[in-house]
């Protein structure tokens, strides 16, 4: 009987995965078709099956694109750049439906060292860190043995200093791997998804309006009150904006 209900389950697991395969390759002929709003919607019902990937926020943004929907379009070229975050295809796409925006915000200087600082630290993300510490740590361990059993001197010597470098490296690792995940957990990204978004200097409708944000523009979410979100922009300056005018990035 147990045998019975685990081939039924696997059954009905490898149907539902090929109808979802299905789907996506209707949804990719239908875009390729110049039908978009249908590539959208059959694309969304992958999503609100419970898959997701970065394959699949890629193409509801080129959908969106061309659709000339720019909120959700850089929405989800953003949501795969966190699964993907080295893919020069969804950077360069993103890039194009940035310059739709109406917003020019200009981003706060950096310092030289933290140009090059950021510019090491992102070119993995925090759970490649991880990885890579975990392959050096291997490493220490197997040349740390091969010193153990080496009986030349000249190999001993070798093995040892290659295995206490290995062990920095793991180190190393292991630090940016920690400031990565510290600075994903600590950004909340959003975009703007109202075509116009006042924002105001305190969360309430009769404060002073602080600046302007149209669709499209990424923000970082600080804090929240009731429907009120306290967001800060690429230069530095912060408001209170509705969390309507709001979606979450990391949402999933």
């Amino acid at each position: 009987m147990k045998k019975l209900i685990y081939i039924l389950f696997l059954v009905v697991g490898i149907t539902a995965s090929a109808q979802k395969e299905n789907l996506f390759e209707r949804s990719t002929k239908a875009y390729n078709g110049g039908e978009y709003q249908t590539a959208v919607d059959n694309y969304l019902e992958i999503l609100n099956s419970g898959q997701h990937s970065a394959a699949l926020y890629y193409n509801l943004g080129n959908a969106y694109y061309k659709l000339n929907q720019i909120a959700p379009s850089i929405y989800y070229y953003e949501k795969a750049l966190l699964l993907d975050p080295n893919d020069a295809e969804i950077q360069n796409n993103l890039g194009y439906a940035r310059n739709m925006t109406l917003d020019a915000i200009n981003t706060m200087p950096a310092t030289g060292f933290a140009k090059i600082y950021d510019s090491v630290i992102g070119l993995l993300s925090f759970d490649q860190w991880a990885y890579l510490a975990v392959a050096f740590i291997l490493l220490f361990v197997v040349l740390y043995i091969a010193f153990y059993y080496f009986r030349f001197s000249s190999r001993k010597r070798l093995s040892f200093i290659l295995s206490i470098v290995s062990l920095f490296f793991s180190i190393i690792a292991v630090v940016f791997a920690y400031v990565e995940y510290s600075a994903f957990k600590a950004e909340r990204f959003a975009i703007v998804f109202a075509k116009e978004s006042s924002v105001k200097s305190e969360p309430n409708k009769t404060s002073q309006e602080a600046f302007e944000l149209h669709e499209g523009t990424k923000v970082n979410v600080l804090d929240e009150l009731n429907e009120w979100k306290k967001i800060r922009i690429a230069d530095g300056t912060i408001g209170w904006m509705p969390s309507e005018d709001l979606k979450l990035l990391r949402d999933f």
